[in-house]
């Protein structure tokens, strides 16, 4: 997380929850990070799940940051997909 964001992040909660949520892959490897702020304060996190590690059975840092935010995901998917994240995989989808 950029330096000093996790004070905006904070701030910015004070209006209800805000997660930053980052998830870098190449070819199905990767890492994800994730933090939820509530309150001004911190409520989860932040979380990190190394390259090559398997997620813990509580689930990857972003479904477990999406899930505090109150996301459902439905059989068959994950809170990733269940809000639309899986559209923008990669930046120059969304950056424009």
């Amino acid at each position: 997380m950029p330096g000093g964001f996790d004070r905006v992040l904070a701030g910015w909660s004070a209006g209800g929850p805000v997660a930053y949520v980052e998830a870098e892959y190449f070819g199905g490897v990767g890492e994800q990070r994730a933090a939820v702020w509530e309150g001004g304060a911190l409520v989860l996190g932040p979380l990190h799940a190394e390259e090559g590690r398997p997620f813990p059975p509580a689930g990857s840092p972003v479904s477990r940051a999406l899930r505090r935010l109150g996301v459902a995901a439905r059989a068959g998917e994950d809170e990733f997909s269940a809000v639309g994240l899986h559209r923008h995989r990669t930046s120059g989808g969304w950056v424009a």
